[in-house]
């Protein structure tokens, strides 16, 4: 079961991707992370790639695809994964579907978490992070109970700011939705309420053992 979990920022696709993970015991990919871990480990690709994030800049579609196929030739996702983070714009969705149909994989279906812009701003703002491994904590949070550090806010979280990352989303990430739609292969989920209503919803998609529906 091959995954790609699709939403605005603070839609919660990440949560609900670990839960996928969790359930069906397929790697959460989130590609932030893997483009981060390519980096830490030195390898070619995230040697290219280190100038750019440190310069504040786009890592470009190749090195992207790049480390997306290393990551899933692993064997933990020969029985399937669950993808958040990328593709951003047609052209990068385009190159995804490639390198699937070269590795002799497809997306079995996109989902889609749907949640109005207000509700996404009250999400995100004052939203805190922990600076040792970036997880977020509701606002008014003091320390990361893991690391024990005072939570900080991100710039992006700030409310200005937070609405300007939505509204790029609608205007640049949006279209893929048309992309994917004419695959036939999204489902819209309903992302207000709770994280189980939620993942419930999700699984009367994907169905209880991964059968996924048509």
């Amino acid at each position: 079961m091959n995954l790609l979990l699709y939403g605005p920022p603070g839609s919660g696709k990440g949560t609900q991707a670990e839960m996928l993970h969790a359930r069906f015991y397929i790697p959460h990919i989130a590609t932030g992370d893997i483009l981060r871990a390519e980096v830490a480990a030195g390898t070619p690709l995230g040697r290219k790639a280190q100038p750019i994030m440190a310069a504040g800049g786009y890592v470009p579609d190749d090195i992207m695809i790049g480390i997306i196929r290393n990551r899933l030739a692993q064997p933990d996702c020969a029985g399937g994964f669950v993808m958040d983070g990328f593709p951003r714009t047609i052209p990068q969705a385009e190159a995804l579907d490639a390198l699937l149909l070269e590795l002799g994989k497809r997306f079995d279906r996109v989902l889609y978490l749907k949640v109005e812009t207000a509700e996404l701003v009250k999400r995100l703002a004052g939203r805190m992070t922990c600076p040792v491994d970036q997880k977020t904590y509701p606002a008014g949070a003091g320390s990361c109970p893991v690391h024990r550090v005072p939570l900080e806010q991100r710039e992006d979280d700030k409310p200005a700011a937070v609405e300007r990352r939505i509204e790029i989303f609608l205007e640049k990430t949006l279209p893929l939705l048309d992309y994917y739609a004419r695959q036939r292969l999204v489902s819209e989920i309903d992302g207000v309420g709770t994280i189980e209503e939620i993942f419930a919803r999700i699984l009367g998609v994907v169905g209880q053992t991964g059968e996924v529906k048509a």
